[in-house]
């Protein structure tokens, strides 16, 4: 293995999904901490209007985007899973597509087909609904395996192959998708392979007394959806991402990062440690949680904020090996890695 300094400096170089070329704003305000935290609030506080008492929810989801990373939203029907993702697409500007997943839901259905044309005598290429920057993947794992598994090069490489040829989907890129508990009638639990393309999965859960009954009294939320206006740009959104890249990771930041991995693989907590690619992922989640924080520089603070939502649905504790319940699989996950940081010492 090599040395941790060796490590770092690896966890620290390594390449990340690449940018769009979209304008950018002036250098200044791409590295101002602080216009950022200003920016990425006024784009919480409005999908806060319509999801509401979520708050810190919609910050996490905020930050899985302005990482560049996929989200997973898993929880029970009708607690605002497709709302959440709508809002966050409509207040960034983007364009979005839904597809609502079922069973009989074909690969060709996502991607797209090629088709024989007869006056141009020659196959052309129908882009599906996957060609789009947000993806709103709703009840993913309604969908059979087959046609999961056709998102995994999408997501991982931001393009599609049909045919033998490769076509780029549009930058900036996400899937924000959402997940039914695998217990219910209908689904198919996503693979291992699947769930760790997702930079974050998170649950809503049922809102409190007074958010539920503010939510009671108040105006259907697909009326509210359509009053959104885009609160940032397309341009500016990217331009957050290149400002989150180069918020400082210190040395001793990677350090406890590295231990936090380290300790995920003693086989004293999960069956599995975290990858390498966990670690990149948390690193690039945890300096977007700073940027929304406002700090140029990544706190341990952060890591810990950021942590769970990053990394309890790519572990199995040891305790709940065999368990088909994802729910609880999750829930026991996330207590343990909770557990797990706690042992860790803070740099």
């Amino acid at each position: 293995m090599r040395p941790p300094s060796l490590q770092a400096a690896a966890l620290n170089s390594a390449t990340e999904p690449p940018l769009s070329r979209s304008p950018d704003p002036s250098a200044s305000t791409v590295t101002r901490p602080g216009h950022w935290q200003s920016v990425l609030g006024r784009l919480v506080d409005q999908v806060s209007t319509v999801v509401i008492g979520k708050r810190a929810r919609i910050e996490t989801c905020v930050a899985c985007l302005v990482a560049g990373g996929h989200l997973l939203i898993e929880d029970l029907p009708g607690v605002g899973k497709t709302t959440l993702a709508q809002a966050l697409a409509l207040s960034m500007g983007l364009d979005f597509k839904r597809v609502q997943f079922t069973a009989d839901l074909m690969p060709g259905d996502l991607t797209g087909l090629s088709l024989y044309e007869r006056q141009r005598e020659t196959f052309v290429f129908h882009p599906g609904p996957v060609f789009a920057q947000v993806l709103l993947a709703d009840e993913i794992n309604r969908a059979g395996p087959r046609t999961q598994s056709a998102l995994l090069e999408a997501m991982e490489e931001h393009q599609v192959s049909i045919d033998g040829a490769t076509h780029p989907l549009p930058a900036p890129f996400f899937v924000i998708a959402t997940q039914n508990p695998t217990e219910q009638l209908g689904t198919h639990p996503l693979p291992e392979s699947q769930l760790d393309r997702f930079l974050m999965s998170l649950s809503l859960g049922y809102p409190e007394r007074d958010a539920e009954k503010a939510l009671l009294a108040g105006e259907d939320r697909r009326l509210l959806l359509r009053q959104l206006d885009p609160v940032m740009s397309p341009a500016e959104l990217v331009a957050a991402r290149q400002a989150a890249e180069s918020v400082h990771a210190a040395p001793a930041l990677l350090d406890y990062l590295l231990a936090l991995l380290e300790a995920s693989r003693s086989s004293r907590w999960f069956r599995h440690g975290l990858s390498p690619r966990a670690g990149l992922a948390l690193l690039r989640a945890a300096r977007a949680q700073a940027l929304l924080q406002g700090r140029d520089h990544v706190s341990p603070e952060d890591v810990q904020a950021i942590a769970i939502p990053t990394l309890a649905h790519r572990l199995t504790p040891i305790q709940a090996a065999g368990n088909a319940d994802r729910a609880a699989g999750l829930s026991a996950a996330a207590r343990t890695l909770q557990a797990m940081i706690g042992t860790v010492a803070l740099p």
